[in-house]
């Protein structure tokens, strides 16, 4: 399954640009970082897609407070958070 597939897969917009950031090889707290410094810095008509090696359960409670949209897809080699503005 391709992240085009992925973002369809998580009921986010897939009408939208989006950016994508491959957290797989960080270790924590950088996914958390990275991930809350890039949605800072794109528009809000854009989705982040957040490669990873586990679900980011500590992002979650942060991206409620912030009012975005989320949603988490397992994929084999991987976990995909898909993330965007309602």
């Amino acid at each position: 399954m391709g992240l085009a597939a992925t973002i369809d897969r998580a009921n986010a917009p897939t009408d939208r640009p989006s950016d994508i950031l491959d957290a797989r090889r960080l270790p924590p707290p950088e996914p958390l970082q990275r991930s809350l410094e890039r949605l800072a810095d794109l528009d809000d008509d854009v989705v982040l897609v957040q490669r990873n090696d586990r679900a980011p359960q500590h992002l979650y409670p942060r991206l409620d407070e912030r009012g975005y949209e989320y949603a988490t897809v397992e994929r084999d080699d991987e976990v995909v958070t898909v993330i965007w503005r309602p």
